[in-house]
């Protein structure tokens, strides 16, 4: 392991583009007063740190199969290879999907890592042994023994708060974001102000709101008439705020809550009418695609950790048939395995391909590192069963994580890499073997955060922040 150290949307009398601002609704203040809101003063230093390291973080719940992926396997017999070719990159020797031509383009930006697994097959343990980068301690259920690692690359940068008011880690996702207990994003012992500013809206939806960037409208119904009003007022109400040292009577997620309440960076990092529409159609105009926008306005605002949780495809106008389901758990009994996937893909490859594209033509390739996985791959081996919706006989893979693919971008590193390899029916590594820790070890690398460190148990005991680990050499930043 390595020693490095340590919208307002509201009723205008003059006409204001309904997405050209952030509505702001009353949930998050509630029964605060004014004169309470103007008594807060954030008690950390502030300080611009837009140019730190940065990580988005995209996270496929279910399980997404390898080798339907990035590890296919023409050659294996015919129930474990599936039906789809593998087709040629941009990078010689490195094939992926079909049904990822976009990707296919940028090859040479990314890397693919083939050969990580872990032993906990269940949904609950997978995610757990996941995002903590330990082995948790029961296999099942999503509630956290250990914190997540996104809640301590928090507690790391707790003190590097940008200047814009924004906080340190959000995540992006439909409204089974709003607990971090659904897919293990608890912080165990290290608190409720570590956990994330969570945001469940459609940003492609004409009403998008941040429901958690939010005060009463009634504050704003006079002086906030036009864009330029809404700025100027967002500024006053932050010098408010300012001048008054009061805020120790509020805990640290609510400072943090107030600072981006009150902070116009804040809400103009929010605010995709600031993308021109071809960058918009780029993404794609549905869920998935424009907070994989959003989630690269974040980090260029600053923001150091965002994560984007890509669930459910069957969004903005797409309905799901009988054949689809609505994460990546492609059991048989959830969905045809093949039908889903030419949905899925398709959609994951113009995000996906996007993002790649966009950090690369904005130059945050160095700043910021993209990680692209789910918590384990599938069975090798395809079963075919009756399908609880369609009640007809499909085909599907089970759990896995024996062997499971992944995407990583950016992080200044060198691209067009596969690392790694599985057996020829994609059972288990047989090369370049690795677990998740060697992942966050690289994680935690970027962000020069010491992964020795230790943080105190609920029993007051140390407990290092990666147990186990080491860094991905060919993960390493170009010198």
């Amino acid at each position: 392991m390595s020693n490095r150290p340590d919208n307002l949307d509201q009723h205008f009398s003059s006409p204001v583009r309904r997405r050209s601002i952030l509505q702001l609704g009353g949930s998050m203040v509630g029964g605060l007063g004014l004169s309470q809101l103007f008594a807060a003063q954030a008690e950390s230093a502030v300080s611009a740190k837009v140019d730190q390291p940065a990580v988005i973080f995209v996270w496929l719940p279910g399980g997404p199969p390898h080798m339907e992926t990035y590890d296919l396997k023409p050659d294996a017999p015919e129930d474990y290879r599936g039906i789809y070719k593998p087709i040629n990159t941009v990078v010689p020797g490195m094939d992926i999907c079909e049904l990822f031509p976009l990707q296919a383009k940028v090859a040479d930006k990314f890397n693919l890592i083939r050969s990580v697994s872990h032993k906990f097959a269940d949904h609950g343990g997978g995610h757990k042994r996941f995002m903590t980068g330990r082995i948790p301690a029961t296999p099942t259920g999503t509630v956290n023994d250990a914190p997540c690692v996104a809640s301590i690359v928090a507690k790391k940068l707790e003190n590097n708060v940008n200047a814009s008011g924004l906080c340190n880690y959000v995540v992006l996702g439909n409204g089974r974001v709003n607990s971090v207990n659904t897919f293990a994003f608890g912080s165990a012992y290290l608190g409720n102000e570590t956990h994330p500013f969570s945001v469940s809206g459609d940003p492609n939806a004409e009403n998008f709101e941040v429901q958690n960037l939010s005060l009463h409208s009634s504050l704003f119904a006079e002086r906030l008439q036009n864009r330029s009003a809404l700025l100027s007022g967002l500024d006053q109400l932050r010098a408010d705020v300012d001048a008054s040292d009061l805020m120790g009577s509020m805990d640290a997620f609510n400072q943090r809550a107030m600072a981006m309440i009150t902070s116009s960076e804040a809400h103009h990092a929010f605010d995709l009418s600031h993308e021109s529409e071809k960058t918009r159609d780029r993404f794609g105009r549905h869920e998935w695609g424009q907070r994989a926008l959003l989630a690269r306005r974040l980090v260029e605002a600053g923001v150091p950790w965002v994560s984007i949780v890509m669930e459910n495809p069957y969004v903005s106008g797409i309905n799901m048939p009988d054949w689809g389901v609505y994460n990546w758990d492609s059991h048989a009994v959830n969905c045809h395995l093949f039908k889903d996937a030419e949905v899925r893909f398709p959609i994951y490859d113009k995000v996906v391909s996007a993002m790649i594209e966009d950090l690369y033509a904005r130059g945050l390739d160095k700043r910021v590192l993209l990680v692209v996985t789910g918590e384990f791959g599938r069975t090798p081996r395809i079963t075919v069963r009756p399908g609880t919706k369609s009640k007809v006989d499909q085909p599907g893979r089970d759990h896995w994580p024996g062997a499971m693919s992944f995407l990583v971008a950016g992080g200044g590193m060198q691209t067009g890499q596969v690392i790694g390899a599985t057996n020829s029916r994609g059972e288990e590594p047989i090369r370049r073997p690795l677990t998740p820790n060697d992942l966050w070890a690289s994680v935690y690398r970027h962000l020069g955060i010491n992964p020795e460190h230790s943080f105190l148990d609920h029993s007051g005991r140390p407990m290092p922040i990666l147990p186990f680990g080491q860094e991905i050499d060919e993960l390493t930043p170009v010198a």
